[in-house]
């Protein structure tokens, strides 16, 4: 039972905004840690309040805010950006 990883066309659109190696820091991260990883919470943390039921995950100074989906076995990538703006409204 391992996840997946699967970027929204938003997370997408926002790695292409960064430079090149602070994207590739990024993806690399995210397939060295959390593709085909048997537990995607050890790696982040929860959000509470209004972002319940959403993770984030840090990478320096940037953030992967993530959807898990136990039952499909998929993590949903659908915001990236820096720890200062990525909590703003989606």
């Amino acid at each position: 039972m391992t996840y997946s990883v699967v970027y929204t066309g938003a997370a997408l659109r926002q790695l292409k905004h960064l430079d090149r190696f602070t994207a590739r820091r990024i993806t690399s991260w995210i397939g060295e840690h959390l593709e085909g990883t048997d537990d995607p919470r050890r790696y982040g943390k929860a959000l509470a309040g209004n972002r319940s039921g959403e993770w984030r995950y840090r990478v320096g100074a940037y953030r992967v805010l993530c959807l898990i989906h136990d039952s499909e076995l998929v993590i949903e990538a659908f915001k990236i950006g820096h720890r200062t703006s990525v909590y703003d409204e989606r």
